[in-house]
């Protein structure tokens, strides 16, 4: 009769010891990789709940999430405050961990605007293995709001115009009833105006304003002066309006106001200044707020 040697024994036993700890290593690499993407998924269902919650205006207010080394923090309001007894606190697995936070601003918190669920604290929020530091995953929070895993095709610093001044206006009235933009230039004297019929550039209900004078610019001073003026929100009672100045690299530096006539009434929106920083003032008729973006 034929047995096994005890070299062919300790070779079988050894390609099973073998194959066990390549099960091992693969079942936790699949694991740690599932912590990784389970992290980067239940930030984003966060950052997504915090957006909703400012569009629905839960508690009517805005909502954010802030981040640290080792947890995200829902919170309500403009700022994270971490005494606030509100304050939902998610702690990452010990696995992972925020290696990197890089949002507009310099800041470790996004905050949704009320109406248009957009962030001013745009960018990315990057995730890490603490075993393997090669292996990643970026949250990528876009200006508009949206919120993913995908890097967007036209990064947001340089999507936005660089070359232009764009504001966000929180009027306290509605539009719906005015009837044309003034455009005063203060120089060369005397002002030069121009003036815009505003009635052909609302949708069919008026919950909606866009005008743009691209392809006919104002021509002030040999420049061409190019500014495009849309509503994010308008109903009866208020609209959230955006205005862009096009600098046309730097060449547009006049003095100019922005009104909007309504009832007969030339109410003052913006004033832009004739200086290199490009100074803006709020106008009169703005009556809550006015936002750089």
């Amino acid at each position: 009769m034929k047995g096994f040697t005890l070299i062919e024994l300790l070779t079988v036993i050894g390609i099973f010891i073998l194959l066990f700890v390549i099960a091992v290593s693969t079942f936790r690499f699949f694991e740690q990789e599932s912590e990784l993407n389970n992290s980067a998924e239940q930030i984003i269902n966060v950052l997504r709940l915090a957006q909703n919650k400012t569009l629905t205006s839960e508690q009517d207010i805005q909502w954010g999430v802030y981040f640290e080394t080792d947890k995200y923090v829902l919170f309500k309001g403009s700022s994270y405050n971490p005494l606030e007894t509100d304050n939902e606190i998610h702690e990452l697995s010990k696995k992972v961990k925020i290696y990197e936070i890089a949002l507009a601003g310099g800041g470790s918190e996004a905050v949704f605007e009320r109406v248009i669920g957009a962030t001013n604290q745009f960018g990315k929020v990057s995730l890490e293995l603490k075993t393997d530091t090669s292996k990643t995953k970026s949250i990528y929070i876009e200006n508009s709001g949206q919120v993913g895993l995908t890097e967007p095709l036209i990064p947001p610093d340089i999507a936005r115009k660089k070359d232009s001044r764009h504001y966000h206006f929180d009027l306290g009235w509605s539009i719906q009833n005015a009837t044309a933009l003034k455009f005063k230039f203060l120089t060369p004297e005397p002002d030069q105006i121009e003036t815009v019929d505003m009635i052909n550039y609302f949708n069919i209900g008026k919950t909606e304003f866009d005008w743009s004078n691209e392809n006919m610019p104002f021509i002030i001073n040999g420049f061409n002066q190019v500014f495009h003026i849309h509503t994010h929100f308008l109903d009866a009672f208020n609209t959230f309006l955006c205005i862009h100045r096009d600098r046309n690299n730097g060449k547009n530096n006049e003095e100019a106001l922005i009104y909007i006539v309504d009832g007969g009434i030339e109410k003052e929106i913006v004033h832009y200044l004739a200086d290199a920083d490009d100074t803006v003032e709020k106008g009169f008729y703005v009556f809550n707020s006015m936002e750089r973006q």
